[in-house]
């Protein structure tokens, strides 16, 4: 939290190689602060913390408009092209204590590609790696963020034929997070109007859990 004026939400985003974590953090902060790219390899190496400017119209406190800034740490993938599974998640621990240990995290999006299917044993290594980080309360402090649902609508699916028609994999793990998730475009610049309708979603996960934070260890 900020100001009375003023709130930051604190977001992570994990997931595997290519599921457009970056992009999606980009999109998230309206900049270009993460490097996203097509690689045969895993592009992010190590973690990354991006910052919004004050961002308007979204939020009111107390009857009166409030700014609104969302920070995002980019993390390495798992399964890494380079990083075995306890170098990802030693790393990212670290990078969450560092950035988030006096505010605490908001949210950690499980980014997912929503134009490939989701099989149980790739589901297992993720949901795990969520589960070691965040802990026993990791469902309450995490949202699904469904990439390249450009690529679904063009197949023809929409929201509800998509969830008709998914992995009950997938069902099963929108359930166990109550059914927190977001379909995002992967165009290179996400609109204005997108991507505040992303947040407004974001913002109401939030509100839901209580404005609830994990990690969070003030300094003495």
């Amino acid at each position: 939290m900020a100001g009375s004026n003023e709130m930051t939400i604190n977001l992570v985003v994990l997931g595997k190689t290519q599921t457009g974590k970056s992009a999606a953090g980009n999109s998230l902060l309206g900049s270009s602060d993460f490097e996203s790219r097509l690689s045969p390899s895993s592009v992010t190496t190590c973690c990354s913390l991006g910052r919004s400017g004050r961002i308007l119209g979204l939020l009111r406190r107390n009857g009166c408009e409030s700014a609104l800034r969302v920070r995002v740490l980019d993390t390495p993938s798992y399964p890494h092209s380079a990083l075995s599974k306890n170098q990802v998640r030693d790393t990212v621990r670290a990078e969450l204590a560092q950035h988030f240990r006096e505010e605490g995290l908001h949210l950690a999006l499980l980014v997912l590609r929503a134009d490939l299917p989701l099989c149980p044993d790739e589901s297992n290594d993720t949901v795990q790696l969520v589960q070691e980080l965040l802990g026993p309360t990791w469902k309450d402090f995490t949202a699904v963020l469904l990439t390249h649902a450009d690529k679904a609508e063009e197949a023809g699916y929409s929201e509800e034929t998509y969830l008709h028609s998914a992995s009950s994999t997938l069902l099963s793990l929108l359930n166990s997070v109550q059914h927190k998730y977001i379909f995002l475009d992967n165009h290179n610049s996400i609109i204005k109007g997108e991507r505040n309708a992303v947040l407004r979603k974001l913002l109401n996960f939030i509100q839901k859990n209580n404005y609830q934070v994990l990690l969070k260890h003030s300094k003495k």
